[in-house]
Formats: C-alpha cells, structure tokens, sequence
C-alpha cells in the first residue's frame, strides 16, 4: 500500500535507512546498558544496578519509538542482531573495569556520540528530505538521550 503523507518516496527510504541506523546505536546502547545492569560490581552495586535498570528501560521505549517511526514511513525495520551490528557506529565491547565508573564512563561517551549524530540528522531530515515530524521525532529522542547523558555525568 501506498504511503501517501506528503514526502516523496525516495525521501521517504532515505530517512528510513537514517532511522534504521539509528535504531541498531540505540540497541546496541541497549545492549551495553544491560550489561552494566547484569554485571557492575562494587560498594554501589544495589544503587547503580538499579539506575542502570531505569536507563535500559527508558532504551527499550525509544528502540520501539524508532521501530515504529520507520513503519510509519512504509519501510520495515530491522530487527536482528546481524542487522543492528552491521548498521551501528558503536562497538560492543568496552575497554573499561566492571565497575560503576567503568561502566558510565563507556556509557557516557556513547551517549554523547549519539547525540552529536542525532543534531546533524536532525537539520538534514528537515532540510534535505522536507521531513519536518522525523526531525521533530529525533528532536524529542535527543532530548531524552541529552537528560540520560546528564545523569550519567552525574555520577562522576
């Protein structure tokens, strides 16, 4: 069927595969999150053990967001694993210690990559493709990843 909501089809593809990039640095993020969750040690353990649980959860909300805003262009998103490491910028390891600063420290620096990429999206989905509710979208997703970001820095 036909998505006929006022951005050409090739413009729609386009912010489509932005979005699809997007959506594997948000799971792999997810991912990495979840394992600061599962396997921080320390004197903090109980309180970082449960932020790390509040910031992977606020993940899965936007990893589902951004599903969804692919859908709503007419295109399917990726949903594997294979696709998700084949599209990402980041990586999934980390150099880092199994400790509470190890983790935020690894953590913090992807969420500031993220949110650098996101502002340059940002102007090129309003500029380039006309897409003015995908900017508006990735706007509001990096807000959210400004504030996880904050909390993170918090901590140090």
């Amino acid at each position: 069927m036909n998505t006929a909501i006022g951005i050409n089809a090739p413009h729609r593809a386009q912010v489509a595969e932005k979005l699809s990039i997007l959506l594997a640095d948000e799971f792999v993020l997810y991912v990495k999150t979840l394992n600061a969750h599962w396997n921080v040690e320390g004197p903090d353990f109980h309180s970082k053990h449960l932020f790390f649980e509040s910031q992977y959860k606020e993940l899965s909300e936007i990893i589902d967001e951004v599903a969804e805003r692919i859908r709503s262009l007419g295109h399917y998103a990726p949903g594997t694993l294979a696709d998700y490491l084949k599209l990402t910028h980041f990586t999934e390891k980390s150099n880092e210690e199994n400790n509470s600063l190890g983790f935020i420290h690894s953590l913090l620096g992807d969420h500031d990559e993220l949110i650098i990429r996101m502002r340059a999206t940002v102007d090129e989905f309003q500029e380039k493709y006309k897409d003015s509710g995908s900017a508006d979208f990735v706007t509001g997703i990096m807000e959210t990843h400004e504030k996880m970001a904050w909390m993170l820095r918090a901590h140090l």
